[in-house]
C-alpha cells in the first residue's frame, strides 16, 4: 500500500506528533497581521469515523512556548499583560461532543481554557485521511481553524491610541494543523 493511499480504520486513538503538527494563530496589530505559534504542546485524539459521537480529543498547549520570531515581543506575551505564564501555564482544550457535519468534517465542541479562563467553543474539524507511513506506523491528520475573542478569557490589554485605533485585534485567529500516530 503506498504512502499517499487513505485507507480506513476501526476506532483509534492517537498521539499527536509534535514533529508533524503545528498551533499558530494571528491577530491584527495596528493595520496589519502578527503570526505566531507554539512550539510545545501534546494531546491525544480517540477517532471513530464510524461513531463520530464516539470520539474525543485533549489538548494541552504550553503557554511559555509562545513564539513570533520577535524575542521582546515574545516575553511580553508570557508576561501578566497576556499570557501570565507564571500564574496560567497552559493553553488546554478538552472535547465533550463530535458530530460530524458532512464527509471528512466535524464540529468538535469542548471547554476551551486560557489564561484561567474556560469557554464552550466549537471547532470545525477536517479529516485529512489515515495512511501507513514507511516504518508501518498508523498516522491520521486533521485541520481547524476558529477565530475567537482574546477579551473573553481575560487578555484585556491594549493602549489606545490617539488616532482612536488599539494597538492589538481582539480576535485572535487559531490554526491546527495536526498529524497524530496510532498508539
Amino acid at each position: 500500500m503506498s504512502v499517499t493511499q487513505t485507507i480506513t480504520t476501526p476506532a483509534q486513538s492517537y498521539t499527536i506528533d509534535i514533529t508533524h503538527s503545528e498551533v499558530s494563530f494571528q491577530v491584527r496589530h495596528l493595520l496589519t497581521r502578527v503570526r505566531g505559534w507554539f512550539s510545545d504542546f501534546a494531546g491525544t485524539i480517540h477517532f471513530d469515523d464510524e461513531h463520530p459521537e464516539q470520539s474525543a480529543v485533549s489538548l494541552t498547549i504550553n503557554a511559555a512556548s509562545v513564539d513570533t520570531n520577535t524575542p521582546d515581543r515574545d516575553q511580553h506575551l508570557r508576561s501578566a499583560d497576556f499570557f501570565d505564564v507564571d500564574s496560567y501555564p497552559t493553553i488546554s482544550f478538552t472535547s465533550s461532543r463530535v458530530v460530524r457535519t458532512r464527509a471528512n468534517e466535524y464540529d468538535v465542541a469542548g471547554r476551551l481554557t486560557v489564561h484561567g479562563v474556560s469557554r464552550e467553543i466549537t471547532l470545525p474539524v477536517s479529516h485529512l485521511g489515515t495512511v501507513r507511513d514507511p516504518w508501518g506506523a498508523l498516522r491520521a491528520a486533521f485541520e481547524a481553524s476558529i477565530t475567537i475573542n482574546r477579551r473573553e478569557f481575560g487578555l484585556t490589554w491594549n493602549p489606545a491610541l490617539e488616532t482612536g485605533l488599539v494597538l492589538v485585534g481582539a480576535e485572535v485567529q487559531i490554526n491546527l494543523s495536526i498529524e497524530a500516530i496510532a498508539k
